[in-house]
């Protein structure tokens, strides 16, 4: 009983003593971009702009392990659980979809299956402020593991002061 005891106290300090892997990252503030929001990012992260139609693209790059890609625009809706909906459909039509991982009410991550011994993991997540729309993803150039796609995921909530 003792030693039974003993092992779960120390998996219950080592639960707890896990370190937040975004601790490291740095606040990049991307209003100079012409997102008004800021975001957790690894250090020296390299930004680039794009100016698209309707919208603007802004990626935000860091070795092979954080790749985000920021979609600024008009909303389409000015409810984010109605924008969230429609991502969310959007990603369950490809072929590749497996599962959804975990979905809030303003971003899900997902898991992809390209074939039976491969996964790979996306988010999206949705800010609306005022007219804007502010949509995060995970870029497209690269196959992330589900570790990464929560590390990028977490990185884009708003940063709190």
């Amino acid at each position: 009983m003792r030693l039974l005891s003993f092992i779960i106290i120390t998996c219950l300090i080592f639960t707890a003593c896990k370190s937040d892997p975004t601790a490291a990252y740095t606040e990049l503030n991307l209003l100079s971009y012409g997102v008004p929001i800021s975001i957790m990012a690894p250090d020296s992260a390299i930004v680039k702009k794009e100016d698209w139609f309707s919208q603007q693209g802004i990626t935000v790059e860091k070795g092979d392990d954080y790749d985000l890609q920021i979609w600024a625009g008009v909303a389409s809706s000015p409810d984010v659980s109605t924008v969230k909906a429609a991502k969310l459909a959007e990603v369950k039509s490809n072929r590749l979809y497996s599962k959804i991982i975990k979905e809030e009410t303003d971003g899900f991550i997902f898991e992809t299956k390209p074939d039976s011994s491969t996964l790979y993991y996306g988010f999206y997540h949705i800010i609306i402020q005022g007219d804007n729309q502010y949509t995060f993803q995970n870029g497209l150039r690269g196959n992330f593991t589900l570790e990464q796609a929560e590390m990028m995921y977490n990185s884009v909530k708003p940063v709190k002061k």
